[in-house]
């Protein structure tokens, strides 16, 4: 499609208005500056700070380091009864078309979107949501694009991945680095133009170890531009994308050592340029539509105004899409999670077992309940990270990152246990459940892998609580002149040594009927808190190699980040009167429950006396297996099969 004014010209040559009210709900590329203030519900003001020294206000990174920022997460993202009614003006005939004219299993068979489809969400805009409308966008909001996230996910999975791999990665750099020539040059072409477009990391020996990539690009004498070499895989959209951004590392001048290093750059790169080839689409177990390819660069000349971003910066792009793009994963796992605890619902409503309806038999009430509660806080966590955004927040890394794991993974049980609720009729493919597990599974994989990124959440966060101690240690070195941060650390150290608590008090942002729930909370985060500085202590750098730990400090954090979304939630709905208050009171209160006893084992295992020796167990095993390249045991008959 070519943009011509508000108006559309289609690939068919059908002419076509752009949806008018769509141009109200608009939202900068470019980070806005941080809030200065944000208001705390009525009568909720107890106990809370009005200055901070710290310029850091992501909610997760500052419980790390042992205090509560409320900023971001209470109240709960409100969005005014004029963007609700355009979000549902634009959104409404996109749920309805999708639901109507897309058939998931008759596409998976084919092995690809009809092309209808696809014609009629670029006349709708879906591909340049979030593009502002100088560039041929639609100009909305984060909140918007995960409403969309939740109706996509509700219908098919593949089609998510084909919106999310083109916008929330494939073009974001341009929209989030790139020069003013750049965006008017490209992404016109990408978010009315019909153009499809793909992010181009992962390498046969660099998936998501992005310090590993090998593709190269060298400078030419002129300095004009860049002579490109190497093979990405598994990239989404790699077969029908008109424009790349590539990740090549490059040798660029040190400032600060005057020599010359190799370094990663991105690069806006054409399949028209001579050289750009792909392979055929993969055989993928699930979101079969997504077209997924390698990518090949063979001698691809690359003009020096196509890098994007700085030379050499090209890690901290590619780390920055990805983390900017994350959170729309959130929205459209919540949706899917919808459509599986509908479709078992159903089947339990109306299925007689032992003379007695399944709904009313206590396992399969505690299947669906926590399955409620999955879909309840993943959404939550969506339109938290998002509302965020939309405020123009910038610390937002370490929850989106959590939004992604925990949608991802909540998903794959829900609709698992949805099948099993189904039994036989679960396993068929009418029901549609096993394609929506095929497809989810590739979620836990997709935008960085869940094992890392555990890792990453755990390592960031105790980056910041370390700088925080290195801030006490150079305090103590001018005791006189910083009384102020040492008595009040002293104070906090103190009171968390004898099991007294010191302002980490949640209770003062919620609802009456969750205060409760927000101690116990409030106590998990102390637990993190105490944790993390005991690892400091007892590892210093060498907590880097912790693995064991990391993953439970991590997880710990996940469950936080979780509670923390559905207090903050739930509190809305009970301030607002919802209809559906009292339930969401019940499954935040039931959620804070188990989340806070997982919390608890967590970090029990953690300063436990026993844990090393089982780490030591669990890596020796590991190390055994890997040895005898599979099982070391025979079988009970002493066969040996190998």
């Amino acid at each position: 499609m070519i943009r011509l004014g508000i108006h559309f010209i289609s690939r068919n040559g059908t002419h076509c208005q752009l949806m008018p009210l769509a141009r109200r709900l608009t939202v900068s590329a470019q980070p806005k500056e941080e809030p200065k203030d944000r208001s705390i519900r009525q009568g909720t003001t107890e106990n809370v700070r009005p200055e901070t020294r710290r310029t850091n206000t992501s909610f997760m990174s500052n419980v790390f380091r042992g205090e509560i920022e409320p900023i971001q997460v209470f109240p709960y993202p409100e969005q005014s009864d004029e963007q609700k009614d355009l979000i549902h003006t634009v959104m409404d005939p996109v749920y309805r078309f999708l639901r109507q004219e897309h058939d998931p299993l008759e596409a998976e068979r084919i092995g690809e979107a009809n092309p209808a489809t696809l014609d009629e969400m670029w006349r709708m805009g879906l591909f340049g949501m979030l593009a502002p409308e100088e560039y041929g966008g639609l100009g909305m909001t984060n909140t918007t694009y995960a409403h969309l996230g939740d109706i996509v996910g509700e219908v098919d999975l593949g089609l998510g991945v084909i919106i999310g791999a083109h916008q929330s990665i494939g073009y974001k750099g341009i929209l989030m680095y790139g020069t003013e020539e750049q965006k008017r040059k490209y992404l016109p072409q990408v978010t009315s133009g019909g153009n499809f477009s793909a992010f181009a990391l992962t390498e046969p020996g660099a998936g998501s170890d992005v310090s590993a990539v090998k593709t190269r690009a060298v400078k030419s004498g002129c300095g004009k531009y860049y002579t490109l070499n190497g093979t990405k895989i598994w990239i989404s959209g790699g077969g029908i994308a008109d424009v790349y951004t590539v990740f090549a590392r490059t040798e660029v001048l040190d400032d600060k050592t005057a020599t010359m290093k190799d370094k990663i750059t991105a690069f806006i790169v054409e399949r028209g340029f001579s050289g750009v080839t792909s392979g055929p689409p993969e055989n993928k177990m699930g979101i079969t539509i997504s077209n997924t390819t390698e990518v090949y660069f063979d001698d691809v000349k690359v003009p020096i105004e196509n890098v994007l971003g700085k030379e050499g910066d090209g890690f901290k792009v590619a780390v920055n899409i990805l983390n900017n793009g994350r959170f729309g994963m959130a929205g459209t796992m919540a949706g899917t999670m919808r459509i599986c605890i509908q479709k078992a619902v159903e089947h339990i409503n109306g299925r007689v077992q032992f003379g007695r309806k399944l709904r009313e038999f206590g396992n399969i009430q505690e299947k669906l309940a926590r399955m409620a509660m999955y879909q309840y806080v993943t959404q939550s966590m969506a339109f938290m990270v998002a509302g965020n955004m939309d405020a123009g927040y910038k610390d937002f890394i370490m929850e989106t990152t959590i939004s992604k794991i925990f949608a991802s993974e909540s998903a794959f049980t829900v609709c698992d246990e949805a099948i099993q609720i189904l039994g036989g009729n679960g396993f068929m493919k009418s029901t549609g459940l096993e394609k929506f597990l095929r497809d989810i599974r590739v979620f836990r994989i997709f935008e960085g892998a869940n094992d890392v990124l555990r890792m990453f959440v755990a390592l960031t966060g105790i980056q910041y609580a370390g700088s925080h101690l290195r801030e006490i240690q150079r305090a103590l070195q001018n005791p006189i002149g910083n009384l102020g941060i040492i008595f009040e650390e002293g104070s906090r150290r103190a009171a968390r040594t004898i099991g007294v608590k010191y302002g980490n008090d949640m209770s003062a942002y919620v609802a009456a009927p969750l205060k409760d729930s927000a101690k116990m909370c409030a106590d998990s985060a102390d637990m993190l808190a105490i944790a993390v500085e005991s690892a400091l202590v007892r590892h210093g750098k060498g907590i880097v190699e912790m693995q064991f730990v990391l993953k439970r400090l991590a997880d710990s954090a996940i469950d936080i980040y979780a509670m923390v979304c559905a207090l903050s939630r739930a509190s809305r709905a009970i301030e607002n009167d919802l209809p559906s208050a009292e339930h969401e009171i019940l499954m935040t209160t039931a959620w804070c429950v188990e989340a806070s006893e997982r919390v608890r084992l967590n970090i029990r295992q953690v300063n436990s006396g026993d844990f090393v020796p089982y780490c030591d167990m669990m890596s020796q095993i590991a190390s055994n297996v890997c040895d005898n390249e599979g099982v070391v045991q025979q079988l009970p008959l002493e066969m040996d099969l190998h």
